[in-house]
């Protein structure tokens, strides 16, 4: 095989051969990638004078590609979780340039080397139950628009889908009757299946009945018959969560999302004294350690712990039982 340090070609071989054929990654990670490279590519035309169709392997040096990094920051106001993002596809493509062109292994070293930027990790979001319901009431169910983002809210708050697993869903994925369900393939191409509630089921019934038996058609689809974009469920998510602050407002010191409603869910189970093993399954997450971040979020196991423990400067009396009549009046 030829050994090339042309970039073009490389490029080529890390998106058909690398990504789509051998990793078979979907398709929102091959977009994160291009968008990337498409950035990486506009700015070193820029920068160097160069078309993109004529860049080498050598012009993506590491001080370069830190520069490119820091005008993401600077020039695109990019957060520093946005910046890591796009050092991962950047590095991703690095791992496979050492096998392919290993005459540059050190400057391909040196750009693995570049690390993360750190990042302050902010408590998570999630809706109370009056907030739920104030969301929910927003919707106006006498127009095809207000039934379908009920329904969609409604889903949302109760699977804890992902906004990209609730948009693909077609009719052909969803199970009514007895057993209801809905299938769905999430992050890593992994299929599971999440059960629904009598309520849920049975307006996915009413639902399904108003659009037409079409098993290809989206089960939430665009007043075009499309595919929900994820700005327009950002849009739907964000005018409910105002219209609903007039009732409910506690919602406007939060900046509800579609991901808020995922992380609502989570802590729904979590209070509910849900394992956190059973929540990671529910939610389809790779690894138990990331429900962590409701546990930090969980200002309710915390009162427990600190009703736990003694206060300082406090005596240590012995413990004497509460009465019995009040303790039965108290647990009816």
């Amino acid at each position: 095989m030829k050994i090339t340090a042309d970039l073009p070609p490389l490029l080529e071989g890390f998106f058909t051969q690398r990504l789509m054929a051998q990793r078979k990654v979907s398709a929102h990670t091959i977009a994160s990638y291009r968008d990337t490279f498409r950035l990486l590519l506009k700015f070193a035309e820029q920068r160097l004078g160069h078309a993109p169709s004529r860049l080498t392997l050598e012009a993506l040096q590491a001080p370069f590609i830190g520069m490119f990094l820091d005008d993401l920051e600077c020039s695109r106001k990019n957060v520093a979780r946005s910046r890591n993002l796009r050092l991962a596809a950047i590095h991703s493509f690095f791992r496979y340039a050492a096998l392919e062109a290993p005459q540059h292994a050190n400057l391909i070293q040196r750009v693995l080397a570049i690390p993360r930027k750190r990042h302050p990790r902010p408590l998570i979001d999630f809706l109370t139950h009056p907030e739920m319901e104030a969301l929910l009431a927003a919707t106006d169910r006498q127009t095809w628009i207000g039934r379908r983002d009920h329904l969609f809210l409604a889903i949302a708050l109760q699977t804890g889908l992902r906004l990209s697993e609730l948009t693909g869903l077609r009719q052909q994925d969803v199970t009514l009757g007895t057993g209801a369900h809905v299938r769905c393939e999430g992050k890593g191409r992994k299929q599971r299946c999440t059960p629904l509630t009598k309520s849920n089921t049975a307006a996915l019934v009413t639902w399904i009945k108003e659009q037409g038996q079409d098993e290809s058609q989206f089960l939430f689809p665009s007043t075009r018959g499309g595919r929900l974009s994820a700005d327009a469920v950002q849009h739907l998510v964000g005018k409910y969560a105002a219209a609903a602050r007039s009732a409910c407002p506690s919602l406007g010191k939060k900046r509800v999302t579609p991901h808020v409603l995922r992380h609502t869910v989570a802590m729904e189970m979590l209070q509910a004294g849900v394992d956190r093993s059973m929540i990671a399954i529910w939610l389809g997450h790779e690894s138990v350690e990331t429900t962590q971040i409701y546990l930090d979020a969980n200002m309710a196991i915390k009162r427990e712990i600190l009703d736990k423990t003694r206060p300082l400067h406090s005596r240590l009396g012995r413990y004497r039982p509460g009465d019995r009549l009040l303790s039965y009046l108290r647990n009816l």
